[in-house]
C-alpha cells in the first residue's frame, strides 16, 4: 500500500518547465521534494489547482536582494509574484567581500549605482562576515523564505583587494592574481559565477566610475578565466570600454561558461546590431544569453536624488555634494543649459517626451502632463520645467520617464529570440524609483494572455527550465519526481501583476514601491513548504525553507 504524501496539488494542468504540452495531473509531495505525478494520488493534505497551470518555481536571475536579505528575508515583492529563487550580486555590485574600513564605501557605491537609500543599507546590513563564503553562510544561517544565490561581484573584490585604489586605477598582476583566488573560492563554495559591469552609466561614490570601470583588459580576461576554471556559474557582463558586446561572443568559447548580458528594446533602434552579432555567434555555437524584460523600464525620481539624469557628467558632478550646492545648481539658468546640452549629447538621453510630471504639492494641475508639453508652453527646455518645479516642491515632485523598452512590437521580438534570457527585474535596487519583480505575472498575464507572443508552455519554461539549465541548479526548475518541490500554481485566465504602492517600512524609514497584490497566484511553494495558498500570502518567516541552490 502506498504512503501518502505530505501534500497533492490536485487537479491543474501540469507544465513542467521542459516547453512540452501541458497534463491534467496531481503533483504529490514530501521531504521538499516531488514524490509522484500522476492520477489520483494521495496526501495528507491538499491544495486545489482546478483551473489552473501547475509550473515549476519561477527563477529571477537578475536581482539586487543582496543587502536587502538580511532585513527582508521574504524578499518582497519577488516571493508574492511565484519566483521561487533569486539570483543576487548582479553588474558586479555584491557586499562582500568586504573589510570593516570599505563598509561605507559599498553603501556609497550602492546609493549611488543602485539607487539604494544609505541610511537603509547602513541600518539593516548585519556585517558579520568578510569573504563571499562567510556572507553566504550567513545568509544560510539567517534563513531565506526564498531560495536565495549570489554572484561573486567584481567592484566588491576590487575594494576588498586594492583599497581605495580600486576606484583610481588598473590592478597589478598581484592584484589580479589574489583577485582571481577569491573568485574561484566563492564559485566553489557556491556563488552563482562572476559579474561585472563596464557601463558608463553606472558611477559609484562620489559619482566616480564604479571601481570595476577602472579594470584594465588583462584583468577582466583573467577574471573571466578564473570563472571558467570552476566549470561552474554564469559570467553577466553590462558591456563597455573593456568588455564590448563583440567581445563576450569572443570571449565565451574560451572561458567555457554561459554569458548573459543586459539588452533592451531601443526607440531609434540601437538594440539591433547586438541582436546582428547574437544571431551571427549563435550561428557558431556560441553560448551567450541576452538578457531581456517584458516591463518598460520607467523610472519615477526626485531632483533630489535624479538618478535618471545622473548619465550627464554635468549631473554627476553634483553626486558628492550637499542640498545647498544641488539647489544653487536647479537654480542657476546656466547651470541648467550647461546639464540640457550635455544630456542631449548621451547614448542614453532623455526622452522628454516620455517624462511626465506625477506628483506636486504646489503644481497638482500639473500632475500627468508631459515635461516637454510644459516648456514648449512657457518657451524654454524641459529641464528648466523640472527644475523650476521641484524648487517649488522642494525637490518633493515626482518625475516619472521611461528610459526603454517601451514599444510592444520591439520588446515582442526580443522575447521570442533564440536563445535569450527572460530577467533584468533588479528587484532590491532603485526600489524608490521602479518595481519590476513582477515580471512572471506580468509575461504571463500581459504577453502570453494579452498579446499572444508565446504559449503557455513556452512561458514557463523561459520562467524556470531555462534558466536553471543556464546556471545548472541542480534538481530545480522543472516539475520531475526527485527534484525539489519548487512550486507555482497560476491561474491563466487571471494572472496579472496587480497594482503598485508606495511603502515606507525598510530600516531608517525607508521608502520603496512594491507590488504585493498580483491577482491569479494561487499556490506557491518553496522546498516543498507553501508560502502562498489561495492567493494569500502565508507567514513563514520561523520556517524559511529557502536555501542556497546547489550548481552542478
Amino acid at each position: 500500500m502506498a504512503v501518502a504524501a505530505d501534500l497533492v496539488i490536485r487537479g491543474g494542468t501540469v507544465i513542467d518547465g521542459t516547453g512540452a504540452p501541458g497534463v491534467t495531473a496531481d503533483v504529490a509531495i514530501g521531504d521538499g521534494v516531488i514524490h509522484e505525478i500522476g492520477e489520483d494520488l494521495k496526501g495528507r493534505r491538499e491544495l486545489d489547482a482546478t483551473g489552473c497551470v501547475v509550473a515549476p518555481g519561477f527563477i529571477d536571475i537578475h536581482t539586487h536582494y543582496d543587502a536587502q536579505v538580511f532585513w527582508d528575508p521574504a524578499l518582497r515583492p519577488s516571493s508574492f509574484h511565484g519566483t521561487t529563487t533569486v539570483v543576487a550580486g548582479n553588474c558586479g555590485f555584491t557586499i562582500a567581500p568586504t573589510r570593516s574600513e570599505h563598509h561605507e564605501a559599498i553603501v556609497r557605491t550602492l546609493e549611488n549605482v543602485e539607487d539604494m537609500d544609505a541610511g537603509t543599507l547602513t541600518a539593516g546590513i548585519v556585517w558579520d562576515f568578510e569573504t563571499h563564503p562567510e556572507y553566504m553562510a550567513l545568509v544560510r544561517r539567517r534563513g531565506t523564505v526564498l531560495n536565495f544565490a549570489c554572484y561573486a561581484g567584481h567592484s566588491s573584490l576590487r575594494l576588498y583587494v586594492m583599497g581605495d585604489a580600486a576606484y583610481q586605477r588598473a590592478a597589478t598582476p598581484e592584484e589580479i592574481e589574489q583577485m582571481c583566488r577569491l573568485v574561484v573560492e566563492a564559485i566553489e563554495a557556491g556563488a552563482a559565477g562572476f559579474s561585472t559591469s563596464f557601463a558608463y552609466t553606472h558611477r559609484g561614490m562620489d559619482g566616480l566610475p564604479v571601481p570595476s570601470r577602472f579594470a584594465a583588459r588583462e584583468e577582466v580576461e583573467a577574471l573571466f578565466l578564473a570563472a571558467g576554471s570552476t566549470g561552474k556559474g554564469v559570467v553577466l557582463a553590462t558591456a563597455g570600454e573593456q568588455c564590448t558586446y563583440a567581445d563576450m561572443y569572443e570571449l565565451q568559447p574560451r572561458i567555457g561558461r554561459p554569458f548573459t548580458y543586459p539588452l533592451f528594446a531601443l526607440a531609434d533602434g540601437r538594440h539591433r546590431p547586438q541582436l546582428e552579432l547574437h544571431e551571427k555567434g549563435l550561428a557558431q555555437g556560441v553560448d551567450v544569453w541576452p538578457q531581456v524584460t517584458p516591463r518598460p523600464l520607467t523610472m519615477q525620481f526626485t531632483m533630489e536624488s535624479p538618478f535618471s539624469l545622473n548619465v550627464s557628467s554635468v549631473f554627476g558632478e553634483l553626486m558628492d555634494k550637499g542640498r545647498e550646492a544641488r539647489v544653487a545648481a536647479y537654480r542657476d539658468a546656466a547651470w541648467r543649459a550647461r546639464a540640457t546640452a550635455d544630456l542631449e549629447q548621451q547614448p542614453m538621453k532623455p526622452r522628454w517626451e516620455t517624462c511626465e510630471i506625477s506628483e506636486s504639492t504646489r503644481f497638482p494641475e500639473l500632475e500627468g502632463r508631459r515635461v516637454d508639453v510644459v516648456a514648449a508652453e512657457r518657451g524654454c527646455q524641459p529641464l528648466d520645467v523640472i527644475c523650476e518645479v521641484a524648487l517649488a516642491d522642494d525637490l518633493t515632485t515626482r518625475f516619472r520617464i521611461y528610459i526603454a523598452n517601451d514599444d510592444p512590437a520591439n520588446v515582442g521580438f526580443l522575447l521570442t529570440h533564440d536563445h535569450v534570457a527572460l530577467g533584468l527585474s533588479d528587484a532590491g535596487a532603485h526600489v524608490g524609483q521602479l518595481c519590476d519583480a513582477p515580471i512572471p505575472t506580468d509575461l504571463l498575464g500581459n504577453w502570453v494572455r494579452g498579446r499572444s507572443v508565446m504559449s503557455l508552455e513556452q512561458a514557463v519554461r523561459k520562467l524556470s527550465g531555462e534558466p536553471a539549465d543556464m546556471f545548472g541548479f541542480a534538481r530545480r526548475g522543472y516539475l520531475r519526481q526527485g527534484y525539489w518541490a519548487d512550486v507555482c500554481v497560476f491561474d491563466p485566465a487571471t494572472v496579472a501583476p496587480g497594482p503598485l504602492r508606495r511603502l515606507r517600512d525598510f530600516p531608517a524609514d525607508g521608502e520603496r514601491l512594491t507590488a504585493e497584490e498580483p491577482v491569479g497566484i494561487r499556490h506557491v511553494l518553496v522546498n516543498g513548504t507553501p508560502i502562498r495558498c489561495d492567493e494569500q500570502q502565508l507567514d513563514v518567516l520561523g520556517q524559511r525553507p529557502g536555501t542556497q541552490p546547489e550548481m552542478v
